[in-house]
């Protein structure tokens, strides 16, 4: 890569970083002010709350935070795939929500559950953490030791914790358009990973892609 297109990289990697993290914050801002307007809901519906806008600020950081990259993928498609399976999903939580009990406390365990693994992986995985494909080096510590994308699974069980918060069926469809976003994105990495990191090549024959024995 000539050193021209490495600054193009490095620019757009940066302002990439810089939206994704104003983006993140937008969205904590926009809870913490529904959080301040309901103080009256139940307190399911308040932990719910407090735990999406908290894991908002998480990926704020981790988004303005991470290392350059070794090489990204080429063309639009991984770009918009990145992009729809970044940020197109947390958009649902201004849907609106349920005040019942049950689905909001599903919810926090969801959300809880998803920062927990997400914290836990991006221990092993540092500043390695990208939202378009891109190639830094192979992680194989931590949860990467069974599968290779626990960052996916985190971010799909915390987007199931902000999808319960408001079950309809326009929701449940989003989910599942997001699922298949994510799928592509994975295909995306792997094939970048495999053309720049030699080693991914052993490492991902000995291991399942996001739960094990399915997939």
């Amino acid at each position: 890569m000539s050193t021209v297109a490495l600054s193009k990289t490095s620019s757009y990697d940066r302002m990439m970083q810089l939206f994704g993290g104003m983006w993140f914050m937008l969205l904590a801002l926009g809870v913490a002010v529904n959080i301040g307007s309901s103080a009256d809901k139940p307190w399911p519906s308040l932990l719910s709350s407090v735990c999406l806008a908290t894991f908002y600020v998480l990926l704020a950081l981790l988004t303005m935070t991470r290392s350059p990259a070794k090489a990204q993928a080429d063309g639009v498609l991984p770009r918009i795939a990145a992009f729809v399976g970044t940020y197109m999903p947390w958009t649902i939580a201004f849907f609106g929500k349920s005040d019942q009990a049950l689905p909001n406390l599903a919810s926090t365990a969801c959300v809880l559950i998803g920062m927990i693994m997400m914290l836990i992986t991006i221990r092993h995985l540092g500043r390695s953490f990208s939202l378009v494909p891109q190639a830094r080096n192979v992680v194989q510590t931590g949860p990467y030791r069974w599968i290779k994308h626990p960052l996916y699974l985190a971010e799909e069980i915390a987007v199931l914790g902000v999808v319960l918060r408001n079950p309809t069926p326009l929701t449940a469809v989003l989910l599942v358009l997001h699922i298949g976003v994510q799928v592509c994105r994975i295909l995306y990495e792997e094939d970048l990973l495999r053309r720049n990191c030699p080693e991914y090549s052993s490492y991902e024959a000995s291991r399942w892609r996001v739960v094990p024995y399915v997939w």
